[in-house]
């Protein structure tokens, strides 16, 4: 219970100033499926209360449509009735549930050597250093997870949150990109075609508010590259295969082949900034102005890595139990 809480405290508001003001404990409380400190093999339910909640601020979304927001799709999509209070099942708050279950199979991975961990790899046009398959260990994985900014330079860190307050200050908000290693996954995970490791681990990553794009090991680099360079060379050492390099961030045809598995999302900047924008007042029909109010994250980055976390630790153990590996 004190892991669970300490990944729900990496992804709640109000921590810092480089999220939301809002203040939420964001206290996991398990209602079923848990007795004498074990499970009961029946289904495992918590609830996670809202407890800073300003819903009047809501109050003009019935009519004015904010950019870059769900709100008109989902109004279409749902005839008007969606509720919208707090952006609904469109807000980044369902992502605490996510990690309350991460938290979860994150131990139960752990308990079979498999480390999971993240670090902003880049924050508007700062970059990151990129893992290196030889240099990922335990250790380095256990340190971003302990970390309040995770990153491999700490000198770009600084630059990375120096940018997040100068769009703070500007009334406006930056995105980035989270690498994510997997160390020590057994070979001859996942399958081709609809359930590869990509296809599961893509699918799980676009339900996750403010993620607009994936890629793989080196990604879209390998288009500025020939065969010979792009190829990652097998060799055994003590008995072993590894490969040379790990362009392929760990996977050939949907399954994992013994190296990290490594990929990167990108996290769209937050829609919800204070500078005035132009929109939509569905209600008259006509175009309008629009200036949001409320507390909003000038970067929702360093928040949504233990997200990330969590939801690839769910489709390894997913992935895991389909081979009965656990």
């Amino acid at each position: 219970m004190d892991r669970i809480q300490k990944e729900m405290e990496r992804r709640r508001p109000g921590r810092n100033a480089f999220s939301t003001q809002r203040n939420e404990s964001d206290q996991a409380e398990i209602i079923s499926g848990y007795f004498n400190e074990h499970t009961t093999g029946t289904p495992l339910t918590a609830i996670i209360k809202n407890s800073d909640k300003r819903s009047n601020d809501y109050s003009y979304l019935q009519t004015i449509m904010r950019p870059g927001h769900a709100d008109y799709s989902g109004k279409i999509r749902y005839s008007g009735f969606n509720d919208y209070r707090g952006g609904g099942h469109f807000s980044g708050r369902l992502t605490a549930p996510l990690v309350f279950a991460g938290a979860i199979a994150t131990q139960v991975l752990e308990a079979k050597g498999i480390y999971t961990a993240s670090h902003i790899k880049s924050i508007y046009n700062i970059e990151d250093a990129v893992y290196s398959s030889e240099a990922i260990s335990k250790e380095l994985l256990e340190s971003l997870r302990s970390s309040d900014f995770p990153v491999l330079d700490a000198f770009v860190g600084e630059k990375m949150k120096a940018e997040i307050l100068a769009a703070k200050e500007d009334k406006d908000s930056v995105g980035g990109v989270i690498e994510t290693a997997v160390l020590n996954i057994p070979t001859g995970i996942g399958n081709p075609f609809f359930e590869s490791i990509e296809s599961k681990l893509a699918a799980m990553m676009f339900s996750i508010p403010a993620v607009k794009g994936i890629e793989f090991g080196i990604g879209f680099d390998f288009t500025k590259m020939r065969g010979s360079k792009a190829n990652d060379i097998l060799q055994y050492e003590n008995g072993v295969v590894v490969s040379k390099t790990n362009n392929n961030g760990g996977i050939n045809g949907g399954i994992s082949n013994g190296m990290p598995i490594i990929f990167s999302v990108a996290i769209k900047p937050t829609p919800s900034i204070s500078k005035e924008q132009d929109t939509i007042n569905v209600d008259n029909k006509r175009n309008t102005k629009l200036e949001i109010k409320g507390r909003h994250d000038p970067c929702i980055v360093q928040r949504a890595i233990p997200v990330i976390e969590a939801a690839t630790a769910l489709v390894v153990v997913d992935m895991l139990l389909e081979k009965q590996s656990l």
